[in-house]
C-alpha cells in the first residue's frame, strides 16, 4: 500500500504518509491542494473493493458522518467510490488514540476519565438523535487531541452481519466484532440499539479506571461468551481510589440486560453531572442489582446508610426495591444473615430517616435560604440561558466547563459572511430559564459562501480573465511564468483551477506567459485504456500537463468507470513539451438501444414525445408511424431509469402513454417493457401522407433523436 505515497487522488489530495492501518482500510496523511490544508484519507483495501459487504460498510461510514455535525465527531470532507478505488477524506486529527493513551498511563485519574466520557457521551447522544448507532465504540476508535478534546471516529465501518458466537467466517474471530467492548446482545447477534453503545462506554470507563479490561481470554469467542454470561470484578477491588458513585455509574452502564442500563447517553450524563456536583454521592445501584459479585450484603448497606447521614441522600429505584422485598418474602435470604439484626437495622434506619426529615422541615420553616430547601434545589437544577450569539464556538464555548456541565450543546453549521466559528443564532433564546442538561442548539458560521472559480483556458486574454475572476468575487494575483507555447501576455493557467469551489474574496493566482524560445516537439504517449490515475502519472512523467478539473465523462460499451476512452491530442502526435492533454473518461455506464414495436396505424399522423425519469428528452410532431419495429438509443449516466413514450393524434395535444421501458444503465440492457393500446377516433380525417412519404418516414427512423 506504500505505492500510493506521493500520489495525488483526483488531482487534489497528495498522499504523504501512512498514519493508520485497520482491518479494512489504510489511513493516509494528505495535503488538500485546493483548500490548502492537511486532511486524512481512508482508502478501502484493494482486496475488499469488489466485496459487496465490505464496500457497503465503507460507504455506511461516509453516509453516517455526513449527517452528523458535532465538535466531538470527526468531520467528513469528501468521498469517492470509484471502480478501482474507494476513499473517504476526513479532517486530520493531530493526536493519538484513547487506547494508546490508556496503555501509556494505565489506570487514569477519575477526573480525567469523567472529562473524556462526557465528551464521548455528548457525541453519541448527537448520533443517536440522528438515528445512528455506532456499534463499535472502543478506545481504538476515539482520538485524543493534545488539549484533551475527544473525537469519535469510524461510524458504520465496523458493522458486521449477524454471526453467532459459535460460527466462524473467512475473517475468523473478527466476524463477531471488537469482542472486548461489544454488548451481550451484540455477542448473541440480536438486534442492537443505542443501549449497546452505552454498554461499550461502560467497558471503556472500566478500562480507564482500572487499567484492565473487564473480560480477557486467549480467543475472541471466549471473551464474547464472558460478555454474555460473566460478571466483571468490581472496579474498586482493582483500584480502591475510585469513588463509589463513579463505580456505580460504570456498573450500571455494563448491565447485561439492556433494560437495566442507562436508556440513553443523556440519562448517563445526568448521573455523571450529579457525581461531579457531589463526588461522595451514592446511587445504591450496586446492591439493588441482584448479581452477587457487585452486590453488597444488606448489613453493609444499612451500615453504610447509618455512617453517611450527612451525605447527599441517595436516589432509589422503587421497582428494584420491590424485587428485594419479594426475595425476602420467599425466604431466599435466610441463609445469608440472621433476620433479627436486619429488622433492627431497618428500624434504626427508619428512625434515623424520620429524625432527618423532621430536622429538614424544622429548619425549612425558618427561611428560604437553607441550602437544602426545595427552592434552593430547584435553583441548582435550573439555569438562565446565556447569550451565545456573537461568541466564537471554538474559543469561547466548546471547552467552557460551565456550559458543558449545565447544557447539552448541539451545533449546526451555516454558510455566512460572518467569521468562521461565530455563533449566528441560538435556541432557546438568551434569558430563558431551562433545566440542567437541556438541549441548546447553536447555529455557527462555517465561513463565507464558496463559489465556483470561472474557467480560464491557456491562451485566454489576461485582462478578460482577470475581469471574470473579479466579477465572480475573487481577488487576483498576477504571476509571470515562462511558457514556450503560450503567447507572451496571455494566460498560462490559474490556481485554484476553474470549476473548483473557493470562498468569495479568496485569492486566485493567474500565471501569465512571459514567453520563451521554441523547443523541439515531443510525441504524446498513448494513455487510452489506462485508469485515470495511471494515465495522469504517465503524462506528467513525460512533461505534459493534465487539467484534472476538466475531465469529460462518456458512456462506453467496454471500459469500466474511470478508464480513459479518448485523449486530445491523440497518441503519437508531436506537440510542444508541457502541452496540456485533455482526457475523456468512461462513466461506467452504457448507452442502451431500445426496440419499440409500433401500434400498426396507417394514414394517421401522430405527435410523439419521449421522457426519461419524467424529463422530456425527445419530441416530434406530425409524423406517420411505420408498421415495423423501430429502435432508438438512450444515453444516461444512471444505474436504473425509466423511459416512457407518449403518442397523440397530431395537433390535439392529448398524449397517451404508449410504452414504458425500465433500463439498467450499468448493464446496458432493458429490464422490462410494457405497452398500452393506442387508437385514434374512427372519424379522424384522412391524412395526405403518400406511400412515398410513409416509406421516407420509415427509412429516416422517426423515433430517433433527430
Amino acid at each position: 500500500m506504500d505505492k500510493y505515497v506521493g500520489k495525488r487522488l483526483d488531482g487534489r489530495y497528495e498522499l504523504r504518509e501512512i498514519i493508520g492501518v485497520g482491518g479494512m482500510a489504510y489511513v493516509y496523511k494528505a495535503y488538500d491542494e485546493i483548500d490548502d490544508r492537511i486532511v486524512a484519507v481512508k482508502i478501502l483495501k484493494e482486496e475488499y473493493i469488489n466485496n459487496e459487504e465490505f464496500s457497503r460498510r465503507f460507504k455506511n461510514e461516509s453516509k453516517a458522518i455526513a449527517i452528523l455535525s458535532h465538535p466531538n465527531i470527526v468531520r467528513v470532507i469528501d468521498v469517492s467510490f470509484g471502480v478501482n478505488m474507494q476513499y473517504i477524506v476526513m479532517e486530520y486529527i493531530d493526536g493519538i488514540t484513547l487506547k494508546e493513551y490508556i496503555e501509556q498511563q494505565k489506570a487514569l485519574q477519575w477526573k480525567e476519565v469523567v472529562h473524556f466520557i462526557v465528551q464521548i457521551l455528548h457525541a453519541l447522544q448527537h448520533a443517536h438523535d440522528k438515528g445512528i448507532v455506532h456499534q463499535d465504540v472502543k478506545p481504538q476508535n476515539i482520538m485524543l487531541l493534545s488539549d484533551g478534546t475527544i473525537k469519535v471516529t469510524d461510524f458504520g465501518i465496523a458493522r458486521f452481519s449477524r454471526v453467532s458466537v459459535g460460527q466462524t467466517s473467512e475473517h475468523g474471530d473478527k466476524a463477531i466484532g471488537s469482542v472486548h467492548y461489544i454488548s451481550p446482545e451484540q455477542a448473541r447477534a440480536e438486534i442492537t440499539d443505542e443501549k449497546s453503545d452505552i454498554y461499550s462506554v461502560g467497558v471503556m470507563m472500566y478500562e480507564m479506571l482500572t487499567g484492565k479490561l473487564p473480560f480477557e481470554s486467549d480467543n475472541a469467542v471466549s471473551v464474547a461468551i464472558m460478555q454474555m454470561q460473566s460478571v466483571a470484578e468490581r472496579p474498586t477491588v482493582l483500584n480502591p481510589d475510585i469513588p463509589e458513585g463513579l463505580e456505580e455509574i460504570t456498573l450500571k452502564a455494563m448491565q447485561k440486560e439492556p433494560s437495566e442500563r442507562y436508556q440513553s447517553a443523556a440519562e448517563m450524563l445526568y448521573d455523571i453531572d450529579e457525581f461531579k456536583n457531589n463526588p461522595s454521592i451514592r446511587f445504591e445501584y450496586q446492591y439493588l442489582s441482584g448479581t452477587e459479585s457487585n452486590t453488597m450484603h444488606y448489613e453493609e448497606a444499612f451500615r453504610s446508610i447509618r455512617g453517611t447521614e450527612k451525605e447527599r441522600p441517595a436516589r432509589r429505584r422503587p421497582e428494584r426495591q420491590s424485587k428485594v422485598h419479594d426475595q425476602e418474602a420467599d425466604g431466599e435470604t435466610e441463609n445469608t444473615f440472621p433476620l433479627i439484626p436486619v429488622l433492627a437495622g431497618v428500624a434504626g434506619a427508619l428512625v434515623l430517616v424520620a429524625l432527618v426529615v423532621m430536622l429538614f422541615v424544622f429548619l425549612g420553616s425558618f427561611g428560604g435560604n437553607n441550602a437544602d430547601s426545595p427552592n434552593t434545589h430547584q435553583a441548582m437544577t435550573e439555569f438562565e440561558v446565556p447569550t451565545f450569539v456573537g461568541q466564537n464556538y471554538e474559543l469561547d464555548i466548546k471547552n467552557n466547563e460551565d456550559y458543558q456541565r449545565n447544557f447539552t450543546i448541539n451545533v449546526r453549521y451555516e454558510v455566512s459572511d460572518g467569521e468562521a466559528g461565530e455563533v449566528l443564532n441560538q435556541s432557546p433564546k438568551a434569558g430563558l430559564t431551562v433545566k440542567k442538561g437541556s438541549l441548546i442548539v447553536l447555529t455557527v458560521s462555517s465561513g463565507k459562501e464558496k463559489v465556483a472559480v470561472p474557467t480560464v483556458k491557456a491562451g485566454d486574454d489576461k485582462d478578460e480573465a482577470i475581469a471574470r475572476l473579479k466579477e465572480a468575487g475573487f481577488e487576483v494575483r498576477e504571476v509571470p511564468q515562462s511558457d514556450e507555447k503560450v503567447e507572451k501576455g496571455k494566460v498560462v493557467s490559474i490556481n485554484p483551477i476553474g470549476g473548483s469551489k473557493c470562498e468569495k474574496g479568496s485569492v486566485i493566482t493567474v500565471y501569465v506567459s512571459s514567453g520563451k524560445e521554441a523547443v523541439d516537439n515531443t510525441k504524446v504517449p498513448n494513455v487510452v485504456g489506462h485508469p485515470k490515475e495511471k494515465a495522469i502519472e504517465i503524462l506528467k512523467e513525460k512533461g505534459f500537463k493534465v487539467n484534472e478539473g476538466s475531465f469529460k465523462l462518456v458512456n462506453h460499451p467496454t471500459y469500466g468507470e474511470g478508464i480513459v476512452t479518448e485523449q486530445t491530442p491523440e497518441a503519437d502526435k508531436e506537440v510542444a513539451p508541457g502541452s496540456e492533454v485533455v482526457l475523456t473518461l468512461s462513466s461506467g455506464y452504457h448507452d442502451v438501444e431500445i426496440k419499440m414495436e409500433m401500434p400498426g396505424l396507417l394514414n394517421v399522423n401522430v405527435d410523439l414525445k419521449r421522457e426519461v425519469d419524467g424529463k422530456e428528452q425527445f419530441s416530434k410532431s406530425g409524423i406517420s408511424l411505420p408498421t415495423q419495429a423501430q429502435t432508438f438509443t438512450v444515453s444516461e449516466q444512471k444505474e436504473t431509469y425509466t423511459v416512457k413514450v407518449y403518442l397523440a393524434e397530431a395537433g390535439t395535444g392529448n398524449y397517451k402513454l404508449y410504452a414504458t421501458f425500465t433500463v439498467n444503465g450499468k448493464e446496458g440492457r432493458v429490464v422490462s417493457t410494457d405497452y398500452t393500446e393506442f387508437t385514434v377516433p374512427t372519424t379522424a380525417a384522412p391524412t395526405t401522407t403518400t406511400t412515398e412519404s410513409l416509406e421516407a418516414d420509415a427509412t429516416t427512423a422517426p423515433l430517433g433523436d433527430g
